[in-house]
Protein backbone atom coordinates (compact mmCIF):
# COMPACT_ATOMS: atom_id res chain seq x y z
CA UNK A 1 0.00 0.00 0.00
CA UNK A 2 1.17 3.53 -0.54
CA UNK A 3 1.06 5.82 1.96
CA UNK A 4 -0.61 9.29 1.33
CA UNK A 5 2.40 11.44 0.34
CA UNK A 6 3.81 8.54 -2.48
CA UNK A 7 3.27 8.44 -5.89
CA UNK A 8 3.07 4.62 -7.85
CA UNK A 9 6.35 5.88 -9.40
CA UNK A 10 8.57 7.62 -6.45
CA UNK A 11 8.84 6.32 -3.08
CA UNK A 12 8.92 8.61 0.13
CA UNK A 13 11.41 6.01 1.75
CA UNK A 14 13.48 3.64 0.09
CA UNK A 15 15.39 0.31 2.28
CA UNK A 16 18.56 -0.24 2.92
CA UNK A 17 20.07 -3.97 3.71
CA UNK A 18 23.03 -4.82 5.49
CA UNK A 19 25.18 -8.06 4.43
CA UNK A 20 23.34 -10.62 2.69
CA UNK A 21 23.92 -14.45 4.57
CA UNK A 22 24.70 -12.18 7.62
CA UNK A 23 21.92 -11.32 9.32
CA UNK A 24 23.01 -13.51 12.52
CA UNK A 25 25.91 -11.37 12.58
CA UNK A 26 25.07 -7.98 12.58
CA UNK A 27 26.38 -7.35 15.85
CA UNK A 28 30.10 -8.16 14.70
CA UNK A 29 29.30 -6.98 11.33
CA UNK A 30 28.70 -3.98 13.86
CA UNK A 31 31.70 -3.53 15.78
CA UNK A 32 34.18 -3.90 12.79
CA UNK A 33 32.28 -1.17 11.36
CA UNK A 34 32.91 0.88 14.32
CA UNK A 35 36.48 0.08 14.34
CA UNK A 36 36.73 1.02 10.88
CA UNK A 37 34.99 4.01 11.01
CA UNK A 38 37.28 4.99 14.12
CA UNK A 39 40.28 4.32 12.64
CA UNK A 40 39.82 6.44 9.65
CA UNK A 41 38.39 9.21 11.50
CA UNK A 42 40.86 9.27 14.11
CA UNK A 43 43.90 8.49 12.11
CA UNK A 44 42.65 11.05 9.40
CA UNK A 45 42.24 13.74 11.94
CA UNK A 46 45.69 13.11 13.19
CA UNK A 47 47.21 13.73 10.45
CA UNK A 48 44.94 17.04 9.76
CA UNK A 49 46.70 18.01 13.55
CA UNK A 50 49.78 17.41 12.46
CA UNK A 51 49.70 19.60 9.10
CA UNK A 52 48.04 22.26 11.17
CA UNK A 53 50.37 22.29 13.63
CA UNK A 54 54.00 21.65 12.67
CA UNK A 55 55.44 24.64 10.69
CA UNK A 56 57.98 22.42 8.99
CA UNK A 57 55.17 20.50 7.40
CA UNK A 58 54.19 23.03 5.97
CA UNK A 59 54.93 22.41 2.20
CA UNK A 60 53.18 21.09 -0.44
CA UNK A 61 53.32 17.54 -0.36
CA UNK A 62 51.79 17.65 3.19
CA UNK A 63 49.46 20.61 1.76
CA UNK A 64 48.00 17.13 -0.50
CA UNK A 65 48.14 15.19 2.37
CA UNK A 66 45.45 17.19 4.35
CA UNK A 67 43.35 17.30 0.92
CA UNK A 68 43.17 13.48 1.15
CA UNK A 69 42.77 13.03 5.34
CA UNK A 70 40.04 16.11 4.47
CA UNK A 71 38.05 13.94 1.85
CA UNK A 72 38.69 10.93 3.43
CA UNK A 73 36.69 12.20 6.31
CA UNK A 74 34.10 13.34 3.87
CA UNK A 75 33.77 9.76 2.62
CA UNK A 76 33.47 8.26 6.25
CA UNK A 77 30.92 10.75 7.17
CA UNK A 78 29.15 10.51 4.32
CA UNK A 79 28.19 6.34 4.58
CA UNK A 80 28.25 6.67 9.01
CA UNK A 81 24.62 7.56 9.38
CA UNK A 82 23.35 4.88 7.12
CA UNK A 83 25.33 2.32 8.03
CA UNK A 84 25.16 2.66 11.51
CA UNK A 85 22.04 2.87 11.68
CA UNK A 86 21.28 -0.37 9.74
CA UNK A 87 23.97 -2.33 11.70
CA UNK A 88 23.76 -0.97 15.41
CA UNK A 89 20.03 0.02 15.57
CA UNK A 90 18.49 -1.92 12.77
CA UNK A 91 16.88 0.69 10.97
CA UNK A 92 16.72 0.22 7.64
CA UNK A 93 15.11 2.83 6.20
CA UNK A 94 16.30 5.98 4.53
CA UNK A 95 14.32 9.01 2.87
CA UNK A 96 14.11 8.80 -0.77
CA UNK A 97 15.46 12.66 -1.13
CA UNK A 98 18.03 11.70 1.70
CA UNK A 99 19.32 8.97 -0.87
CA UNK A 100 19.95 11.17 -3.02
CA UNK A 101 21.95 13.60 -1.26
CA UNK A 102 23.79 10.85 0.36
CA UNK A 103 24.27 9.31 -3.17
CA UNK A 104 25.60 12.95 -4.23
CA UNK A 105 28.12 13.30 -1.51
CA UNK A 106 29.00 9.64 -1.47
CA UNK A 107 30.40 9.67 -5.15
CA UNK A 108 31.73 13.29 -5.26
CA UNK A 109 34.21 12.11 -2.55
CA UNK A 110 35.26 9.31 -4.23
CA UNK A 111 35.67 11.06 -7.55
CA UNK A 112 37.33 14.14 -5.56
CA UNK A 113 39.86 11.47 -4.20
CA UNK A 114 41.18 10.65 -7.76
CA UNK A 115 42.17 14.13 -8.27
CA UNK A 116 43.73 14.31 -5.14
CA UNK A 117 45.67 11.26 -5.85
CA UNK A 118 46.50 12.46 -9.45
CA UNK A 119 47.83 16.30 -7.68
CA UNK A 120 49.51 14.43 -5.54
CA UNK A 121 51.22 11.91 -7.99
CA UNK A 122 52.32 15.87 -9.84
CA UNK A 123 53.45 16.87 -7.02
CA UNK A 124 56.00 13.66 -6.75
CA UNK A 125 56.69 14.56 -10.26
CA UNK A 126 57.86 17.97 -9.86
CA UNK A 127 59.86 17.15 -6.80
CA UNK A 128 61.99 14.13 -8.49
CA UNK A 129 62.41 15.48 -12.01
CA UNK A 130 62.34 19.21 -11.47
CA UNK A 131 63.85 19.63 -7.95
CA UNK A 132 64.83 23.15 -8.54
CA UNK A 133 61.66 24.37 -9.83
CA UNK A 134 59.79 22.80 -6.73
CA UNK A 135 59.37 25.90 -4.56
CA UNK A 136 57.95 27.89 -7.28
CA UNK A 137 55.92 25.52 -9.83
CA UNK A 138 54.11 24.48 -6.32
CA UNK A 139 53.16 27.95 -4.31
CA UNK A 140 50.45 27.99 -2.35
CA UNK A 141 48.01 29.79 -4.37
CA UNK A 142 48.47 27.07 -7.36
CA UNK A 143 48.33 24.47 -4.70
CA UNK A 144 44.86 26.42 -3.53
CA UNK A 145 43.61 26.08 -6.89
CA UNK A 146 44.13 22.81 -7.98
CA UNK A 147 42.18 21.81 -4.65
CA UNK A 148 39.00 23.93 -5.52
CA UNK A 149 39.72 22.86 -9.72
CA UNK A 150 39.48 19.31 -7.95
CA UNK A 151 36.49 20.08 -5.86
CA UNK A 152 34.53 22.11 -8.75
CA UNK A 153 34.94 19.38 -11.38
CA UNK A 154 33.87 16.64 -9.04
CA UNK A 155 30.91 18.88 -7.97
CA UNK A 156 29.45 20.11 -11.78
CA UNK A 157 30.43 16.51 -13.48
CA UNK A 158 28.04 14.63 -10.13
CA UNK A 159 25.39 17.82 -10.18
CA UNK A 160 22.89 16.12 -12.22
CA UNK A 161 23.08 12.76 -11.38
CA UNK A 162 20.19 13.68 -8.24
CA UNK A 163 17.89 15.17 -11.28
CA UNK A 164 18.53 12.37 -13.44
CA UNK A 165 17.39 9.51 -11.10
CA UNK A 166 14.37 12.08 -9.41
CA UNK A 167 12.86 12.23 -12.67
CA UNK A 168 13.03 8.23 -12.85
CA UNK A 169 9.61 5.90 -11.68
CA UNK A 170 10.33 3.49 -9.32
CA UNK A 171 8.18 0.47 -9.60
CA UNK A 172 10.69 -2.69 -8.90
CA UNK A 173 10.26 -2.46 -5.66
CA UNK A 174 12.22 -0.28 -2.58
CA UNK A 175 15.18 -2.46 -1.68
CA UNK A 176 18.21 -1.51 -2.21
CA UNK A 177 20.96 -3.69 -1.62
CA UNK A 178 23.64 -1.95 0.49
CA UNK A 179 23.70 0.13 3.63
CA UNK A 180 23.84 3.55 2.15
CA UNK A 181 22.90 4.83 -1.47
CA UNK A 182 24.97 4.36 -4.68
CA UNK A 183 23.81 5.32 -8.03
CA UNK A 184 24.01 1.66 -9.74
CA UNK A 185 22.00 0.42 -6.80
CA UNK A 186 19.18 2.88 -7.55
CA UNK A 187 19.18 1.98 -11.39
CA UNK A 188 18.44 -2.14 -10.63
CA UNK A 189 15.01 -0.59 -8.53
CA UNK A 190 14.32 2.22 -11.06
CA UNK A 191 11.75 1.65 -14.31
CA UNK A 192 11.89 3.61 -17.16
CA UNK A 193 14.53 4.36 -20.15
CA UNK A 194 17.70 4.89 -18.22
CA UNK A 195 19.79 4.65 -20.92
CA UNK A 196 20.77 8.10 -19.96
CA UNK A 197 21.88 7.63 -16.94
CA UNK A 198 24.25 4.49 -17.76
CA UNK A 199 25.67 6.51 -20.81
CA UNK A 200 26.51 9.78 -18.47
CA UNK A 201 27.51 7.23 -15.50
CA UNK A 202 30.23 5.88 -18.28
CA UNK A 203 31.07 9.37 -19.05
CA UNK A 204 32.03 10.10 -15.76
CA UNK A 205 33.59 7.57 -14.77
CA UNK A 206 36.11 7.53 -18.03
CA UNK A 207 36.12 11.37 -17.34
CA UNK A 208 37.56 11.00 -14.01
CA UNK A 209 38.82 7.32 -13.11
CA UNK A 210 40.01 6.81 -16.71
CA UNK A 211 42.10 10.73 -17.51
CA UNK A 212 43.12 10.33 -13.62
CA UNK A 213 44.77 6.94 -13.44
CA UNK A 214 45.91 7.49 -16.73
CA UNK A 215 48.03 10.71 -16.02
CA UNK A 216 49.46 9.18 -12.85
CA UNK A 217 50.79 6.44 -14.51
CA UNK A 218 52.38 8.66 -17.13
CA UNK A 219 53.61 10.55 -14.00
CA UNK A 220 54.98 7.40 -12.66
CA UNK A 221 56.49 6.97 -15.90
CA UNK A 222 58.48 9.94 -16.47
CA UNK A 223 59.24 9.50 -12.44
CA UNK A 224 61.41 6.20 -13.04
CA UNK A 225 63.24 7.37 -16.56
CA UNK A 226 64.04 10.55 -14.15
CA UNK A 227 65.29 8.20 -11.28
CA UNK A 228 67.27 5.50 -13.36
CA UNK A 229 68.93 8.48 -14.99
CA UNK A 230 70.50 8.92 -11.13
CA UNK A 231 74.21 7.35 -11.46
CA UNK A 232 73.90 6.61 -7.46
CA UNK A 233 71.77 3.19 -5.87
CA UNK A 234 71.39 5.11 -2.70
CA UNK A 235 69.80 8.33 -4.76
CA UNK A 236 67.47 6.13 -6.54
CA UNK A 237 66.70 4.61 -4.03
CA UNK A 238 66.14 7.39 -1.87
CA UNK A 239 64.01 9.31 -4.59
CA UNK A 240 62.02 6.35 -5.20
CA UNK A 241 61.23 5.73 -1.36
CA UNK A 242 59.36 9.22 -1.39
CA UNK A 243 57.10 7.90 -3.63
CA UNK A 244 56.15 5.02 -1.83
CA UNK A 245 53.25 6.25 0.55
CA UNK A 246 51.91 7.39 -2.58
CA UNK A 247 52.17 4.45 -4.36
CA UNK A 248 50.39 2.41 -1.58
CA UNK A 249 47.23 5.14 -1.31
CA UNK A 250 46.86 4.64 -5.29
CA UNK A 251 47.11 1.08 -4.87
CA UNK A 252 44.44 0.89 -1.90
CA UNK A 253 42.15 2.96 -3.97
CA UNK A 254 42.51 1.74 -7.54
CA UNK A 255 42.72 -1.97 -6.71
CA UNK A 256 39.25 -2.44 -4.85
CA UNK A 257 38.03 0.24 -7.79
CA UNK A 258 39.28 -2.60 -10.55
CA UNK A 259 37.88 -5.48 -8.79
CA UNK A 260 34.72 -4.37 -8.26
CA UNK A 261 34.39 -3.60 -12.60
CA UNK A 262 36.05 -6.94 -13.08
CA UNK A 263 33.33 -8.52 -10.60
CA UNK A 264 30.41 -6.81 -12.37
CA UNK A 265 31.62 -7.29 -15.90
CA UNK A 266 32.91 -10.85 -15.82
CA UNK A 267 31.25 -11.93 -12.86
CA UNK A 268 27.49 -11.21 -13.35
CA UNK A 269 26.21 -14.91 -11.65
CA UNK A 270 28.50 -13.87 -8.19
CA UNK A 271 26.25 -14.18 -5.26
CA UNK A 272 24.89 -10.96 -3.85
CA UNK A 273 27.03 -10.81 -0.63
CA UNK A 274 30.15 -10.41 -2.91
CA UNK A 275 28.83 -7.26 -4.57
CA UNK A 276 27.79 -6.00 -1.39
CA UNK A 277 31.53 -6.89 0.22
CA UNK A 278 33.24 -5.70 -2.80
CA UNK A 279 31.36 -2.54 -2.52
CA UNK A 280 32.43 -2.18 1.21
CA UNK A 281 36.26 -2.65 0.73
CA UNK A 282 35.72 0.13 -2.01
CA UNK A 283 34.49 2.30 0.13
CA UNK A 284 35.77 1.69 3.80
CA UNK A 285 39.18 0.68 2.68
CA UNK A 286 41.26 3.72 1.88
CA UNK A 287 40.32 6.00 3.98
CA UNK A 288 41.26 3.66 6.82
CA UNK A 289 44.66 3.08 5.13
CA UNK A 290 45.87 5.98 3.98
CA UNK A 291 46.60 7.24 7.60
CA UNK A 292 48.20 4.13 8.42
CA UNK A 293 50.41 4.07 5.40
CA UNK A 294 51.57 8.25 5.70
CA UNK A 295 52.19 7.55 9.23
CA UNK A 296 54.05 4.22 8.84
CA UNK A 297 55.79 5.56 5.66
CA UNK A 298 56.41 9.31 6.41
CA UNK A 299 59.16 9.67 8.85
CA UNK A 300 57.92 13.75 9.33
CA UNK A 301 54.05 12.56 10.47
CA UNK A 302 55.16 9.82 12.32
CA UNK A 303 57.41 12.54 14.31
CA UNK A 304 54.70 15.05 14.44
CA UNK A 305 52.46 12.18 15.73
CA UNK A 306 54.46 11.84 18.69
CA UNK A 307 55.77 14.82 19.37
CA UNK A 308 52.18 16.03 19.48
CA UNK A 309 51.29 13.01 22.41
CA UNK A 310 54.46 13.41 24.25
CA UNK A 311 52.82 17.31 24.83
CA UNK A 312 49.43 16.16 25.55
CA UNK A 313 51.06 13.20 28.49
CA UNK A 314 53.73 16.19 29.31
Amino acid sequence: MLSLNETPFQPTTLQLTGIPGMQRGHAWVALIFCILYLISIIGNLSILTVVVREPALHQPMYYFLSMLSLNDLGVSFSTLPTVLATFCFNYHHIGFDACLVQMFFIHMFSFMESGILLAMSFDRFVAICEPLRYATVLTNSRILAMGLGILAKSFITLFPFPFLVKRLPFCKGRILHHSYCLHPDLMKVACGDIHVNNIYGLFVVIFTYGIDSAFILLSYALILRAVLAIASREQRLKALNTCMSHICAVMAFYVPIIAVSMIHRFWKSAPPVVHVMMSNVYLFIPPMLNPIIYSVKTKEIRRGIFKILHKSQS
